[in-house]
């Protein structure tokens, strides 16, 4: 390797210009931009956001960036954190999943945040949102299985991407870059636990927590504190350290699992994280979501709306469910602790909880996961009934499908299924631009106007004429 990889990444995110943006990556980005605010708008209201936004209320500070949708001004890198929750609170907001799973959409807040502390232009922002999306989804396809594989949580991966969005608005040359990515890379990898059995607030903190350390990297960077530069590649860097890399050969060292040597199965693909850098963007392969749920289970509530509605079943009507799913999602989705769900964070992350729901009410939306809903008798009655089924066939289709089958068994013996290959919002089955209005309505409703929604829609899709503080100052409620 001549070049090391943080290098690569930095060259050319130091170097990457709006206008070397293609029209239809700028207008993506905006679409992802309007998802965001209105996950923003809807997660607001959340315990995690009240808690962190008052401790940091409370620490105060220089009034840099503003928090979205309540306007306090607070230091940009406290504020990337917690609009970066707001975002993620409702697990509603973006997905793509490759080897790794990831919510890009997370990253956007440091490139606001920064953007208003060094009163940056929004043509300037879209372009660290595109960096921001770019590295991110390439590292998802950079572990060889994904590093989820290997019990680590996916923000192990934004830690390396953060830096970037926050230094490329802050002006940090190559070498400064450089830095920032080894300064961040060095200290923020994350255990697996936060998305395990009995769920917590964690679950959705965990991402935004790597995207504020990576914004004070980039902050370190620019005063000229130095990082790792082989944070990558180099003796105990990432790919030694989660893989075991042989660093003269380039090659991962023998690795044995159960007896068994994984060297052939365990690589890096570093093609798919430096390769062909600015010929495409990542950006229009990200998906969005339809269901403020995990993002394996959107198929499987599809396919269970799709069965019940389609042949007018009731709740009352149903002896037994099964759903047929790839592996992973039985072992994140269908664990002991999913049937019994006690709260917001278990549940739409539990696909027993997420289809009773989808079928007592024809439909999954942020209420489904009240402290109400989870004390529906109707939900519970049907969760019992509902067992997940690994299908071999269904695994060597992901990740480029997401297959599900959805069979339901009524009492007088008949049965309905449906299979989904695409979830909605994946590229391929896309959400429309109304399908985002009315999606951001039903998370700002009682939050602003009819008319403020409006505006709001028109100000995103217009954004590059303005600058990131005029932009966030019209975020407020």
């Amino acid at each position: 390797m001549n070049k090391s990889i943080s290098r690569t990444i930095s060259e050319f995110a130091v170097n990457l210009k709006y206008i070397d943006l293609p029209l239809e990556v700028v207008e993506t980005a905006k679409k992802f931009l309007y998802d965001s605010i209105g996950c923003a708008f809807g997660g607001s209201q959340t315990k995690d956001v009240k808690i962190l936004k008052d401790i940091y209320k409370k620490i105060r500070g220089s009034k840099e960036a503003t928090l979205i949708g309540f306007g306090d001004k607070l230091p940009a890198v406290n504020v990337a954190l917690i609009n970066s929750l707001m975002i993620r609170a409702l697990d509603y907001n973006d997905v793509y999943w490759k080897e790794d799973p990831s919510h890009p959409s997370d990253l956007i807040p440091a490139a606001l945040a920064v953007g208003e502390l060094v009163d940056a232009s929004m043509k300037d922002v879209i372009t660290a949102i595109v960096l921001g999306y770019e590295f991110e989804q390439r590292l998802c396809e950079f572990a060889v299985p994904g590093i989820r594989e290997r019990k680590w949580h996916h923000a192990t991966l934004t830690q390396f991407v953060s830096p970037v969005v926050a230094g490329k608005l802050l002006g940090l040359t190559v070498d400064q870059m450089v830095n920032a990515i080894g300064i961040s890379g060095s200290h923020n990898y994350t255990i697996g636990a936060p998305t395990a059995g009995k769920l917590t607030m964690m679950k959705n903190t965990v991402d935004p927590m790597a995207v504020q350390s990576g914004v004070f990297a980039a902050l370190m960077a620019k005063q000229g504190y130095t990082g790792t530069e082989a944070v990558f590649e180099g003796k105990e860097g990432f790919m030694d350290c989660f893989f075991g890399w042989d660093t003269k050969n380039e090659k991962v060292n023998p690795i044995t699992m159960h007896g068994r040597d994984m060297s052939e199965e365990w690589k890096w693909n570093i093609e798919k994280l430096i390769g062909n850098l600015g010929n495409d963007f990542k950006i229009l392969e990200c998906s969005m979501k339809a269901f403020p749920t995990e993002a394996l289970t959107h198929t499987h509530i599809t396919a269970a709306l799709k069965t019940v509605i389609n042949n007018d079943i009731t709740y009352d009507q149903i002896d037994s469910i099964k759903v047929a799913t790839i592996a992973r999602a039985c072992d994140i989705l269908f664990d002991p602790h999913k049937y019994h769900p006690e709260s917001r964070e278990t549940a739409d992350h539990s696909l027993p909880y997420c289809i009773a729901a989808a079928i007592v009410d024809h439909k999954i939306t942020t209420q489904s996961f009240s402290e109400e809903k989870l004390k529906d008798p109707r939900i519970w009655e049907v969760i019992k009934k509902i067992k997940g089924e690994a299908s071999t066939e269904f695994e060597k289709m992901f990740p480029a499908k997401q297959p599900s089958k959805v069979t339901i068994k009524t009492k007088d013996g008949k049965e309905f299924s449906e299979y989904i290959e695409f979830p909605k919002g994946d590229p391929r089955e896309p959400m429309t631009i109304e399908d985002l209005e009315n999606k951001f309505i039903s998370l700002s409703d009682g939050l602003i106007s009819k008319q403020r929604q409006k505006e709001i829609k028109n100000l995103i899709f217009k954004c590059e004429k303005k600058t990131a503080k005029d932009f966030m100052d019209k975020l407020i409620f």
